[in-house]
């Protein structure tokens, strides 16, 4: 159940709240790249959802202006969603891969390879439980966005 204010659910977000939580998304993968806790790629992230969706904290889908009409990623996306939403993993919508390519690193390569960055999933470090406050903001932004029916927020990534 959602406990919010009237004011709180009241309009849409700002301009302001939304560049905050795109920083923290931000922190959140600079954060976890270095630990080992991102996993890259439509089909790699559907393995680790069957494997261990305990272990992941948040789901990414990206997607730039001509996937829109990529009938195939959007029932990948569809089924994605539905089994965060049933696993209760926090889930955002990203509308530049490119920059999301930069933060990740390798210009978006791997060993030479494009990566596949449709969705990207932030699992939680198996040496301690991980309570950053990056990730806390954004799950809070996804949890106030469902509250809005809202189910899969998105995220415009600024360039830099």
């Amino acid at each position: 159940m959602c406990k919010m204010t009237f004011e709180e659910l009241s309009g849409d977000y700002s301009a302001e709240r939304m560049d905050t939580v795109a920083k923290a998304l931000e922190e959140v993968l600079s954060l976890a790249l270095p630990q080992g806790c991102i996993t890259v790629g439509v089909y790699e992230a559907a393995k680790s959802l069957n494997v261990d969706p305990d272990n992941v904290v948040l789901c990414i889908l990206a997607t730039d202006d001509e996937d829109v009409k990529d009938v195939a990623l959007q029932i990948h996306f569809t089924l994605i969603q539905a089994f965060c939403c049933e696993n209760d993993i926090s889930i955002l919508r990203v509308n530049n891969t490119r920059r999301l390519a930069e933060i990740l690193g390798g210009g978006g390569k791997q060993g030479g390879e494009p990566m596949d960055l449709h969705c990207v999933l932030v699992t939680s470090p198996h040496s301690s439980s991980w309570k950053d406050p990056a990730l806390s903001k954004v799950n809070r932004f996804c949890r106030e966005s469902r509250c809005m029916d809202q189910w899969v927020p998105i995220i415009n990534l600024p360039e830099r």
